[in-house]
């Protein structure tokens, strides 16, 4: 299911087909739902769809969504990339209305939130892993406060230090990782949907509400 190949008569060639197709975006699954939803009860708010066809969408992605965390979503061959896997599971599910789903939002602005949301989770999940090993590092340190070690210079041993000194130089560059990794999902919590291909909609969406929805600090 390609959303280019409406004016050609036939297929993309096999070469073609396996340039174009990368199965790493199905990390995004989940999150492209997500934003699915959010986008849908959006679009149900300010009525631009019917509030029988929120439903039948939301139901539709809230399945799809549990087929994604429980790993049972089923990619098929002519799945061009995870977004026209998630729009041809829901067509299956609830039907023609599954193409509403594009009201309002371009792939760009899908795609963009896609990776924030993505890029967000997986920050917040290192920063706890980080933390984590800063703890044992603490931990291990405080077990051989009395031990000696040489340091190192110019590829030489040099004074010697406590093993504790030497083991919590390495957690304080942790440390100095996590204020980097905070730094990155702060930029990231910010919701584009709404931005469009270039110029915005002239639809009368809510981004805001989106980006509540999602649990982003803002909009573009």
């Amino acid at each position: 299911m390609t959303l280019w190949g409406g004016r050609f008569d036939e297929p993309p060639a096999a070469d073609l087909w396996a340039f174009t197709v990368d199965a790493a975006d199905r990390r995004l699954l989940e999150v492209d739902v997500l934003g699915s939803l959010a986008h849908v009860r959006m679009l149900g708010a300010v009525g631009l769809i019917s509030e029988e066809e929120t439903e039948q969408l939301v139901e539709g992605l809230q399945d799809v969504l549990v087929e994604a965390r429980e790993g049972s979503f089923e990619y098929l061959p002519g799945d061009e990339d995870v977004h026209s896997a998630v729009e041809r599971r829901l067509g299956q599910l609830v039907g023609p209305v599954a193409g509403k789903l594009h009201t309002g939002r371009s792939r760009n602005d899908q795609v963009a939130l896609d990776i924030r949301l993505y890029l967000k989770a997986a920050g917040a999940a290192r920063i706890d892993q980080i933390r984590a090993f800063v703890g044992v590092l603490v931990e291990v340190a405080e077990g051989v406060r009395d031990v000696a070690v040489p340091t190192y210079t110019h590829l030489q041993q040099a004074q010697a230090v406590p093993l504790a000194h030497h083991l919590l130089a390495y957690a304080w560059m942790l440390v100095r990782d996590v204020d980097r990794f905070e730094a990155v999902v702060e930029h990231l919590d910010v919701s584009p949907l709404g931005a469009g291909a270039g110029g915005g909609s002239s639809l009368p969406l809510d981004p805001g509400m989106v980006a509540d929805d999602l649990g982003l600090a803002g909009v573009y």
